[in-house]
């Protein structure tokens, strides 16, 4: 998904937080951003999101604007992800389920998932119960299960283990490269941009 941004302007009453004369983010490709806390990262992300649309100027996915049919086709994972009080697996499931999948489908395409994320040992366990890495592995498997066109990332590996944080950089790539999917990742570790990233967006 080719994302488009036009005349980005955002406030927080008087202050501006972000002026985007023209920016496009590359289909298919990885896009690192990064900068100094509060310089309007996770914000950016927000908007591209459709989580925040008190701004001014034009977003385009794909050369559309922001519609339900596009809203699907994309997903966010927070810096503090929000599991739900079920298991790993009806975590997992959830955007398939919603996006009306074949049962016949899901069950394998959770276990391949589980499997490379490396967590089949948490699959019938509480989501919520689970540790910072735990939380953000199957936040990502959740993200990653129904092949998103496009996939923003807040922050994905900040305060987990070095184990982990290989793990989940190993899978971003992969999903990249096996489905074409867009990836924006906003992080405020530029070895990791230069790790992932295509190109990198210093704010």
């Amino acid at each position: 998904m080719e994302i488009k941004i036009n005349n980005l302007e955002k406030y927080y009453d008087s202050r501006k937080v972000l002026d985007i004369d023209s920016l496009t983010i590359e289909k298919g490709k990885i896009t690192g951003i990064t900068g100094p806390n509060g310089c309007g990262k996770t914000t950016l992300l927000n908007i591209i999101a459709g989580l925040d649309k008190d701004y001014k100027g034009s977003i385009t996915y794909d050369g559309l604007a922001l519609n339900r049919q596009v809203a699907d086709k994309m997903t966010l994972v927070f810096q503090k992800p929000y599991l739900f009080k079920r298991t790993v697996y009806e975590n997992i499931e959830y955007p398939l389920k919603l996006r009306g999948m074949n049962k016949s489908e899901i069950r394998p395409r959770i276990l391949d998932i589980l499997k490379r994320l490396e967590i089949e040992n948490l699959m019938e366990k509480k989501a919520h119960l689970l540790s910072g890495g735990e939380s953000q592995k199957v936040a990502l498997a959740r993200a990653l299960v129904f092949n998103p066109e496009l996939l923003l990332l807040d922050e994905p590996t900040s305060n987990i283990d070095p184990e982990a944080i290989e793990i989940l950089e190993r899978e971003i790539l992969r999903f990249n490269q096996e489905t074409g999917g867009t990836v924006i990742i906003v992080t405020h570790n530029l070895e990791q941009s230069r790790r992932l990233g295509h190109r990198i967006i210093e704010m």
